[in-house]
């Protein structure tokens, strides 16, 4: 099984408060738990979410989901994942 390693600011982690997913998109696994459909001006990001569990950092926005998520952010900035 393939695992992606990602390195995250300290100040980024710091940020996000709200995580109830345990932070699991920096513990190797496979994928993140959303996938970033598309991104707007690197601010504004719209994800498909890959699994029904609620996360705090989703937010509705007609049909689509928007992440508000600091570390999903980073993740998808730095390594375009």
């Amino acid at each position: 099984m393939d695992y992606m390693i990602v390195k995250i600011y300290d100040s980024t982690v710091k940020s996000t408060t709200n995580c109830n997913k345990g932070m699991q998109c920096l513990h190797g696994v496979k994928k993140p738990l959303c996938e970033v459909d598309y991104c707007v001006m690197d601010k504004v990001f719209f994800i498909n979410c890959l699994n029904n569990k609620q996360c705090s950092y989703q937010i509705n926005f007609g049909y689509k989901l928007m992440c508000s998520c600091p570390v999903r952010k980073e993740i998808f900035k730095r390594y375009n994942y």
